[in-house]
Parts: C-alpha cells; structure tokens; sequence
C-alpha cells in the first residue's frame, strides 16, 4: 500500500487554514497533516520534518509563499510545494519556482483530490522513458523574393493563424506561411507548443508572465509580444507551464531552453 503523505499547510489567516487542515485530514491520501500560521514557523517545521508536501499561501507578512518557496528549493530534499490563493497573477512566477499545482481559494475537496494525485505523481520513482516521437517540421521553409530560407522551430515563440496561411512570430521577426495552423499544432505538440486561442498556437518554454488585459482577459507574455488566452484553454496553459516549470524547460534570458 501507498504510504500517506505528510503534508504542512501554511496559511496566516485562522480561518482559511482550519479549513484546509479539515480538507487534508478528510483526505484518504493523506496521513499526518502539520499546519503554521506564519513563514517562519513553517520554515522550523520543514527543517526538523520531513514533509512530502507544503500546502503554502502566498500573500503573508514578513516573508511571502514565492519567497518561502524559493528558499526550500535550495534544500537537498525539499519537499513539493502546492501553493493556495486568492491570487490568480502569481501563477506563473509559482510555476517558475517549480510548484506541483496552484489552488485558487476557496478550495473544493476535488481540487484538492487533483492536486494530491499530482503530488503522487510528481513523487513515484521514474520509470523507463517513452520512445521519442517521430520530429516533424523542426524548420519551416518559407519563400521571400525568390529565396527559400528556413525558420526554425526552437526560434518560434508563438504562431498566429491568418487564413490559410500562419505567421510564425520570431525575435528576427514575423514570416508568413501556407500551412494551417491545425497542421503546425499536430506537429509541434511534442515540442512544447500549445494551442492557448483559436488563432493562437503558444511555445510554452517562452512565456514570460501571464497577465491580465483591460478586460479581464489572459494574456501570456513573450519577449516578441502578448497572445491572447481563451478562456477555454487558460487551465489547460496553466498545466502546460507547470509541467515545463518542473522540466526546467523555461526560456531562459536571450533564448529558448535547449531540448
């Protein structure tokens, strides 16, 4: 049988940490549930622990969750962190400290579940890889003034849907294609793109930040520029970028992660 899980829930508001302690202990997955009501004696605790998993808050006084968080990832063995907020803009700076998942309070006992099984997953023992995937369409050709020059796939920070044809967006800038984007998206899924729009196809490892538009919508930063997010498709972004967040697959400062 599965060992349960011992787990810290940090929270500095009374009430909201009750309730979370409730829901953990309700849980079948978990076994010992410890809970802090500030950073620093979340911090002791973890030290003296071990713990599996820290269910962490993120808006606290002295130090905040991002910042409690980055120090356990300095540890040997730090133990995964879930982080549980009001605050939906924070997501993509707790994918990038790697964070096993993000719960938006209030929190319901099946989100909870998932994100349990998520810590399950992210804890089993790795277990032989799959076979690669077929590359296809690592580098797009694209015809300019009678020349044919090739773009290539890792340089390609987001694509846009025009028609029949797409405009791949560059730090070099934009190049039109005739290939649909349904075709690009069937093709690069495996190298870390994503469709985030009906006319948008997103290279996950370039993100940025995500933020939020004049109204309200999601957009998700690049250094060539913002796509829009449907709303559809902003949980299914969020997952992307965790799971990119604990590959270490994110763009780092003048270029795309090498793969």
């Amino acid at each position: 049988m599965t060992r349960p899980l011992r787990v810290l829930a940090v929270d500095d508001v009374a009430p909201a940490l009750v309730e979370l302690v409730r829901l953990l202990r309700a849980s079948p997955q978990v076994g010992d549930v410890a809970e802090a009501g500030d950073p620093i004696t979340a911090l002791r605790l973890i030290q003296a622990g071990p713990f599996d998993v820290v269910f962490l808050d993120i808006s606290m006084p002295g130090m905040n969750g991002l910042e409690l968080a980055s120090l356990l990832a300095r540890m040997t063995d730090p133990p995964m962190v879930v982080f549980v907020t009001a605050y939906e803009e924070h997501a993509a700076s707790a994918y990038g400290i790697g964070a096993v998942d993000y719960l938006l309070k209030p929190v319901s006992a099946e989100r909870l579940a998932a994100a349990l099984t998520r810590v399950r997953r992210f804890s089993a023992p790795d277990t032989a890889p799959a076979p690669a995937p077929v590359d296809a369409l690592a580098a797009v050709p694209v015809e300019l003034a009678g020349r044919t020059r090739f773009v290539r796939r890792d340089d390609v920070r987001f694509v846009e849907a025009q028609g029949d044809y797409v405009r791949l967006h560059t730090p070099t800038g934009a190049h039109l294609v005739r290939i649909p984007i349904s075709r690009l998206e069937e093709h690069w899924q495996h190298a870390g793109f994503s469709r985030v729009h009906r006319s948008y196809l997103l290279a996950v490892p370039a993100v940025r930040e995500l933020r939020s538009d004049l109204s309200g919508g999601l957009l998700a930063h690049t250094d060539v520029g913002d796509v829009p997010v449907s709303r559809r498709h902003s949980r299914e972004l969020r997952e992307h970028l965790l799971e990119a967040a604990t590959r270490g697959a994110f763009e780092p400062p003048g270029g795309r992660a090498a793969r």
